[in-house]
């Protein structure tokens, strides 16, 4: 669950360090407090976009932290590991905003990318925006939805392994099957091709020998000559070579090192230095008998690397490419020699990848018919709730209207609705009013939350436009999710605020260093404070107060 939230410079926020704890915990304040803000900061740890716009007045950088405690999450875990990004216990994501426009992202203090922070992110907390139902709308998210309440992961995945196999299959055999005179022509170029390298016969690694030996055999003249000098110098002048000095030497010092036992020292030197350079005379002499003069070799160690040099330009390669073209081409010309052979041969392939995927999708359909009249009677019952008596939801399965096999199925998923009784069933996008999609769609959201595997979940004003007892239910439901997972919920209904485990008050200070957004959380007398506030407005009556004070001690019963 989410721990921690740390923020430094943004927006409204100097500083705020907010601790968090499990079950269901309310943000309430003042229309403009910052309560918004809050969730914003959250949004770009989680992978949102940022800009330098949101770094507060004054400041040069913005930074936002949050920890988790990961508890037992396997596919978090294992995520962190593939990702390099693993720590003992918490997981720790930082986003830092500067103010030239470039923003950071950190995971356990190693640099992460936006689209690792919205993975992790995603597997670690769900938001649930006040315009969440415009979401809704789609298709696809409804999909989404009924998916993920249904637990379809593994077949989805495995439809979508098969469709792509699929598509590379269909692929290759729309390559042989349409070829025709192009293969023809093909085939002869290949052919060409395969026989110049054929000839050409590269080994892996010669192009770097062939360089090598050019480089030698051009250099030979000079190579040669000044190694002779060199050795000459060294080891053959009978008068000035280095061995010939070394000995006279030698012999000037021996008679006096009776006279200074110091000079030892400087023969033993002096004699290790000659074995040194009768050495170097040896191995300078055996590199010069090496040294060979044979314009014959090089003139054909040009020729080839010419050779070499212009096939590659030829194919558009790098000279080390070459040698693993033949076998690339000689497979290529292969295939097109057999297309017949192996177009059969895909189309046998393609069958019984057909038949596997018709066997996942019929299976996914009889789960998603089954999920389906689950959710929809657990819809149904809340939407009772939520003050629309009579109102019905129901799932239908539509059937593609394509033949080609889909990632997600044979069917697309519709929500269809009725509002109030009497009234024949719609679909979603159909209804009419405003205020009922907002609460269908609360009620989708609290059914479909409540089999999410993700540990947090926030709601951001979803109770916008519902008060009184449905306000209640609403609260009622969402303390009874906070005791299966972690639940943050920003809200302006007292008959909410209530039900909540937990109560952080937003509220904006004003001061010498201008206005800022401070959180705090409140001790039970201080939350009748506030349920009394946002009952009363700007005067708060003593009956206002145990108004405030009986909604606390009935949401605080409920468990």
């Amino acid at each position: 669950m989410l721990t921690a939230l740390q923020i430094r410079d943004f927006a409204l926020v100097e500083q705020v360090d907010l601790e968090l704890q499990q079950g269901m915990s309310v943000l309430t304040g003042e229309t403009g407090a910052g309560k918004s803000i809050l969730l914003d900061a959250l949004g770009l740890c989680l992978g949102n976009r940022a800009d330098s716009g949101l770094i507060r007045h004054g400041a040069k950088r913005a930074e936002i932290g949050i920890e988790f405690e990961l508890g037992d999450r396997p596919e978090v875990w294992q995520w962190l590991v593939e990702h390099d990004l693993e720590e003992e216990t918490a997981c720790q994501i930082r986003r830092v905003i500067t103010s030239d426009g470039r923003s950071r992202g950190y995971i356990n203090g190693r640099p992460a990318t936006l689209q690792q922070m919205r993975e992790l992110g995603e597997m670690l907390v769900d938001i649930h925006g006040q315009h969440e139902h415009q979401s809704l709308m789609r298709r696809g998210m409804q999909r989404q939805l009924l998916d993920g309440y249904g637990g379809h992961r593994q077949p989805l995945e495995r439809l979508a392994q098969l469709r792509r196999r699929w598509q590379e299959l269909n692929e290759r055999l729309a390559r042989l099957q349409g070829a025709g005179q192009e293969r023809d022509a093909r085939m002869d170029l290949l052919r060409y091709q395969i026989q110049e390298l054929e000839a050409l016969s590269l080994a892996q690694g010669e192009v770097a020998e062939l360089e090598r030996e050019h480089h030698r055999l051009a250099n030979a003249s000079q190579l040669l000559g000044e190694c002779r000098q060199a050795l000459e110098l060294l080891h053959e002048s009978e008068e000035g070579s280095v061995s010939t000095l070394l000995a006279r030497i030698v012999r000037l010092l021996e008679p006096l090192q009776e006279m200074d036992e110091s000079l030892r020292g400087v023969l033993e030197l002096l004699n290790g230095a000659s074995i040194q350079v009768e050495e170097a005379a040896g191995e300078l002499h055996r590199g010069i008998a090496a040294i060979e003069l044979n314009p014959q070799r090089l003139q054909w160690v040009e020729e080839r690397l010419a050779t070499i040099h212009q096939l590659a330009r030829k194919h558009r390669l790098e000279l080390e490419e070459l040698p693993a073209l033949l076998p690339q081409l000689q497979q290529e010309l292969l295939e097109l020699e057999q297309s017949e052979t192996r177009s059969r041969e895909l189309r046998d392939e393609l069958n019984a990848l057909l038949a596997e995927y018709d066997e996942v999708a019929s299976e996914l359909t009889g789960r998603r018919r089954e999920a389906a009249r689950r959710l929809g009677k657990a819809v149904t019952g809340n939407m009772q709730q939520l003050g629309m008596e009579g109102g019905r939801f129901e799932i239908r399965l539509v059937p593609q209207e394509s033949g080609e096999p889909s990632a997600f199925g044979r069917e697309q998923v519709e929500f269809w609705v009725a509002a109030n009784p009497g009234q024949p069933l719609q679909p979603l996008a159909k209804v009419a009013s405003g205020g009922e999609l907002a609460r269908i769609s609360l009620a989708i959201q609290v059914v479909t939350a409540q089999s999410a595997s993700i540990p947090t979940l926030v709601f951001d004003e979803v109770d916008v436009g519902i008060g009184g007892g449905v306000a209640e239910i609403v609260g009622r439901q969402l303390r009874t999710l906070g005791r299966h997972c972690q639940v943050i919920c920003v809200t302006h209904q007292p008959q909410v605020a209530a039900q909540a485990h937990h109560h952080l008050l937003v509220s904006k200070q004003s001061g010498d260093g201008g206005t800022s957004t401070a959180v705090h959380p409140l001790s039970r007398e201080q939350r009748v404070e506030e349920l009394a506030r946002m009952l009363g407005g700007v005067k708060i009556t003593g009956q206002t107060i145990s108004h405030a004070r009986e909604m606390m001690e009935r949401g605080q019963a409920s468990g």
